[in-house]
């Protein structure tokens, strides 16, 4: 066990950089201040469960363009074209492409159930 001396005259030793993690260099050249910028692409093709999806997205500065599509239940793709930003502020275009779908109905059973009979008895009379 280190003592407190033992610990001080270890660091001298090492010296302080030797002993503190490097978590990541600094540089003084980076912009902090610069406008946001990225480009984002996303999928899923799934053909156990049906899900099929799609996005990309792409931002400079404060604009932000992009666009999703979704697979619906009804066989129909529904995509979304959207744009936002300060002037104008969110806007999106909807758009459905494809025919539905529908499963056949099932043919209705028509069942008859005879009513009920009614069970009568007499009125017991308490004196």
């Amino acid at each position: 066990m280190f003592t407190k001396i033992a610990f001080l005259s270890a660091l001298v030793a090492v010296g302080y950089a030797g002993l503190l993690p490097v978590v990541g260099k600094y540089s003084e050249s980076q912009d902090y201040y610069a406008p946001p910028q990225y480009e984002f692409n996303y999928g899923v093709q799934d053909p156990h469960t049906g899900d099929h999806k799609t996005q990309h997205e792409v931002r400079e500065g404060d604009v932000v363009k992009g666009s999703y599509s979704v697979a619906e239940p009804d066989g129909t793709l529904r995509t979304v074209h959207y744009t936002a930003d300060d002037h104008n502020g969110f806007n999106a275009v909807v758009e459905k492409s494809g025919e539905p779908v529908y499963p056949a109905p099932a043919p209705a059973k028509l069942a008859y159930a005879a009513p009920a009979k009614l069970a009568y008895s007499a009125p017991a009379y308490y004196h």
